[in-house]
C-alpha cells in the first residue's frame, strides 16, 4: 500500500475522508494526517479503537508518502504544495488553489477520470462540493442531451465556511435565545446568520461572489464545454449540506421521464421525486449521506428543451470527501 498524507486533517473536509478511508478498510499505517500548527504528541480517531499521531505541516517530510490529499485553505495549500511536489508527490487538491491553472484538470469520479492523465504538474483538482453535487446527476444527460445553459441557485449550510461558521451559527442561534447581543459572534459571516439567509459566498469579484464565479469556471473545465452557467448562492442557517435548484437547457428534445430514468441508473444518485405533500428530500436528510438526492424533477416550460430539478447532498461527505476518496482510488490502484 502507498502511503498517503491527509492535509487539513482535523478540518471537516479531512476529518471526514478519513471517515471514509477508515470505513473502507485502509490501515492506519498506511496514513499520514497532517495540520498546520499541530503541537508534538495531537492524536485524533480513526475509527472507534485506533488514535493516530497529527504531524504538523510546517516541518513535514512529504518524502514518506506518495499522494498527498490538500483538504486545506487556499492560501495554505498554494504555500505547502510545492514542498510536496518538490518529493514527487502526487496532490488531490480540494481548496481550488489551482482551477484555473491550464495543467491541472478538475476532476469529477465518474465524469472525466480521464483527464488525470493531463495532471502535467502533478496537482489533480477537485472542484466545490456545490458543483460535484449537481454534475453527477447530470452526468449522463450531458452526454446523450448536449446541455447549452444551466441556470443554478445554491443554499448551502455554514459547513461552507468549517468549522468556526459551524459554531458561529450555534452561538448565535444560543444568544438570539436568551436575548444577548450577537456582536462578538459576527466574526466569519459579518452579519447575523442565524434564522437569517446571507446571499453572499465569497468575497466579492465584480458582480458575482467567488463561489459564484468558481462554479462557472469548475462546470466548464470538467465538462470540457463553453456552457452557459449563472450560478447565485447564499448561506442559510443549517450546519452541514447544500441544497440547489438547477435549470437546465438542452440543445435536444428533452424527455422528462427519460432524464429521471438516466438519473436513477447513475452510481451515487438517489431519486426521490414524488410530486405529493413531503415528497422530496430535504437538507435534516443527508446528513452522514454518501449519496446525491435528487427531488422536484420537471418539465422548465419557459425555454425550449428545458427541465429543473432540486438536489441535495452532505458537502462534507457526498459533494467534497467521496470525490477526492474516488480518485485516491483511481490514482492508487495505477
Amino acid at each position: 500500500m502507498k502511503k498517503i498524507a491527509i492535509v487539513g486533517a482535523q478540518q471537516s473536509h479531512g476529518r471526514e475522508l478519513l471517515n471514509l478511508l477508515e470505513e473502507n478498510g485502509t490501515s492506519a499505517d498506511d496514513i499520514f494526517a497532517v495540520d498546520t500548527d499541530s503541537p508534538l504528541g495531537t492524536q485524533m480517531s480513526y475509527g472507534e479503537d485506533i488514535d493516530i499521531d497529527v504531524y504538523n505541516l510546517n516541518d513535514f517530510d512529504f518524502s514518506a508518502v506518495k499522494i498527498a490529499v490538500f483538504c486545506t485553505s487556499s492560501e495554505i495549500s498554494k504555500r505547502y504544495i510545492p514542498h510536496a511536489l518538490a518529493k514527487s508527490v502526487m496532490v488531490i487538491d480540494c481548496s481550488g488553489a489551482y482551477v484555473t491553472d491550464s495543467d491541472v484538470p478538475v476532476i469529477v469520479s465518474g465524469i472525466n477520470d480521464d483527464k488525470i492523465a493531463d495532471a502535467k504538474k502533478g496537482i489533480i483538482a477537485v472542484p466545490s462540493p456545490q458543483v460535484t453535487q449537481l454534475l453527477i446527476p447530470l452526468q449522463k444527460i450531458a452526454s446523450q442531451y448536449d446541455i447549452k445553459r444551466m441556470v443554478i441557485n445554491t443554499y448551502m449550510a455554514a459547513s461552507v465556511y468549517g468549522k468556526e461558521a459551524m459554531d458561529e451559527l450555534f452561538n448565535q442561534t444560543r444568544k438570539i435565545f436568551m436575548n444577548e447581543p450577537l456582536v462578538d459572534d459576527e466574526e466569519v459571516f459579518h452579519k447575523q446568520i442565524a434564522f437569517n439567509v446571507l446571499p453572499q459566498v465569497g468575497e466579492f469579484i465584480g458582480d458575482e461572489t467567488k463561489f459564484e464565479w468558481s462554479m462557472n469556471v469548475e462546470i466548464k473545465k470538467v465538462l470540457d464545454s463553453e456552457i452557459k452557467v449563472h450560478a447565485n448562492c447564499a448561506v442559510v442557517p443549517a450546519f452541514i449540506g447544500i441544497g440547489e435548484f438547477i435549470n437546465v437547457e438542452c440543445a435536444k428534445d428533452v424527455d422528462v421521464d427519460d432524464i429521471r430514468n438516466l438519473m436513477r441508473d447513475t452510481k451515487g444518485v438517489v431519486v426521490f421525486d414524488k410530486h405529493v405533500d413531503c415528497g422530496y428530500v430535504s437538507l435534516n436528510d443527508v446528513q452522514t449521506e454518501s449519496d446525491i438526492y435528487v427531488s422536484r424533477l420537471r418539465q422548465d416550460v419557459s425555454v425550449e428543451n428545458g427541465f429543473s430539478f432540486w438536489c441535495v447532498a452532505d458537502d462534507l461527505r457526498a459533494g467534497g470527501a467521496q470525490n477526492a476518496y474516488n480518485i485516491l482510488q483511481t490514482l492508487l490502484k495505477k
